[in-house]
């Protein structure tokens, strides 16, 4: 039978190393009982010292404790949003945010988005991000706010749009509907994110509405619309990406050439070809790229 929860580590002298080895006791007997399915998962008291263990200063056993705390799930949810809030050790926040992205509890949402816009440590604003992305459909509509709004800074909001891109098809409702925003910024990180739902489900819905963006009135959207077709093997997109390398903005006609090459379809050779002499060095110099992408992947297909 394994030992009581209040069992004590033996004694040690050292102060550092007997938090240590309590430490190593807690979690080695809450694991026990997980095992033997005799863990109390009501007992605040435990909850809270596990919580604490996030503090440890080796990072094995912090791993540990938020391995542990990730298998009892969400009733560890509480003391990890207390701890991400209010914790003085930085390392302690740091690792509440991280295991709350095991837990993906929908109920962190609020706290996450505290902790990812105000928290003054870059690592844990990351790791809320982070968590935000794996807590998926709930984190949408807020990602999305965070991304219509003035006063965030372009690494939240990059970091926003990046969340947004991970949580993919779960969120294509929401980017459905955002796909005519106001705001540049939401109708950039759509597209992206529209991008990887396609590849996700190869989505018809979504490749189109990727093939339609590519003659939006705004650059930065054309460019991000040509950058995401490079990543979906979706063929009808092909005559769209040809119009695309004579577009008026060298950004889009750059990414178009990107994934003209990325693609590797044979027909897009004769359009670029004239393009090894276009007036713009980088032109040239991605266009002669991707014919020999293209050119590599015939040759690997003809085996």
């Amino acid at each position: 039978m394994s030992q009581s929860l209040n069992s004590k580590a033996p004694a040690v002298n050292d102060p550092i190393l007997r938090v240590q080895a309590e430490n190593d006791d807690l979690v080695q007997r809450v694991n026990e009982q997980i095992t033997l399915e005799t863990f109390n998962s009501t007992d605040q008291k435990v909850l809270k010292q596990l919580v604490e263990g996030l503090g440890d200063p080796r990072g094995m056993v912090r791993l540990r404790f938020a391995e542990t705390l990730g298998e009892i799930g969400e009733a560890a949810t509480p003391f990890l949003v207390e701890a991400l809030a209010n914790h003085s050790n930085v390392v302690v926040r740091r690792a509440a945010a991280k295991t709350l992205t095991i837990i993906s509890d929908p109920r962190a949402v609020p706290d996450l988005l505290h902790a990812f816009l105000n928290d003054e440590d870059r690592v844990v604003r990351s790791s809320a991000a982070g968590a935000l992305a794996r807590t998926g459909q709930a984190s949408v509509p807020a990602l999305l706010e965070i991304l219509a709004a003035d006063e965030h800074p372009q690494d939240i909001k990059g970091l926003a749009a990046w969340a947004l891109a991970f949580i993919g098809s779960e969120a294509a409702d929401h980017l459905y509907k955002a796909l005519n925003a106001a705001s540049l910024d939401v109708r950039c990180a759509v597209i992206g994110a529209l991008g990887h739902v396609a590849q996700e489900q190869s989505d018809e819905k979504s490749c189109n509405l990727l093939v339609s963006a590519l003659t939006d009135k705004e650059a930065l959207i054309r460019t991000e619309a040509a950058a995401a077709l490079g990543q979906v093997n979706y063929p009808p997109s092909m005559p769209h990406l040809i119009l695309a390398i004579q577009d008026t903005d060298l950004d889009v006609r750059k990414a178009a050439i990107n994934s003209l090459g990325k693609i590797g379809d044979r027909s897009a050779l004769e359009s670029l070809q004239p393009l090894l002499n276009d007036e713009q060095d980088v032109v040239r110099v991605l266009a002669k790229l991707a014919i020999a992408q293209i050119e590599r992947q015939s040759k690997a297909d003809d085996w």
